[in-house]
């Protein structure tokens, strides 16, 4: 819900045209890039919006690995390759929708590298502020909190997308492929955990 009220801030343009038939039939080409042109600024406001989501959600998840590696190495290490693994998409999210765009390359890596820079800061303010511990509890809600945020996105800003450009059945294959290898990832992290760590 909080994230729902921080993209109701951001401005995200309609595609809806403004010219009548009549003009469209003369004017066919110019019709067609400014529609182009709306379109391209509303996916760019869609990836802006996903980067935005996706650096609450990284935030805690920095603040995770750190306390893991706290509890030992191969508990750091078995965190950090679950979550590297996952954050290859996250930036592929933000990263499609820029470039696509933009047309710039540059952009697209500087936005989703900007969004991936708030997991290393999460480890940095843990460190300092808690530099012995930080309440389990409190990192639990962080992290529930992070889910809600990419749920939000997932149905609000990638779905549709997804819907646009792969076709609704390919999306949703694509859903079910993704969610069975989270759910195979978090099996094999929670047998290597030991069982105190144990998700």
């Amino acid at each position: 819900m909080f994230f729902a009220v921080v993209a109701k801030f951001i401005p995200e343009p309609t595609l809806t045209p403004t010219a009548d038939v009549k003009s469209k039939k003369r004017n066919n080409d110019e019709g067609g890039k400014d529609m182009l042109k709306k379109h391209r600024r509303q996916v760019l406001f869609s990836g802006i919006i996903t980067a935005i989501g996706i650096s609450l959600h990284n935030f805690p998840e920095g603040m995770a690995v750190f306390l893991g590696s706290m509890k030992g190495p191969r508990v750091g290490v078995n965190l950090a390759l679950a979550i590297a693994l996952h954050n290859i998409p996250e930036g592929v999210a933000v990263a499609l929708p820029v470039y696509f765009a933009t047309q710039s390359k540059w952009q697209a890596f500087k936005l989703a590298t900007l969004s991936g820079f708030a997991e290393p800061l999460g480890v940095v303010i843990v460190a300092y502020l808690f530099p012995t511990s930080l309440s389990p509890e409190i990192l639990e809600g962080l992290l529930g909190s992070v889910g809600g945020v990419m749920a939000f996105l997932t149905l609000h800003e990638m779905l549709p997308l997804a819907f646009d450009y792969a076709g609704q059945k390919q999306a949703v294959k694509a859903v079910f492929l993704g969610m069975a290898f989270m759910s195979a990832s978090l099996y094999f992290l929670e047998v290597s955990l030991p069982e105190e760590m144990s998700l």
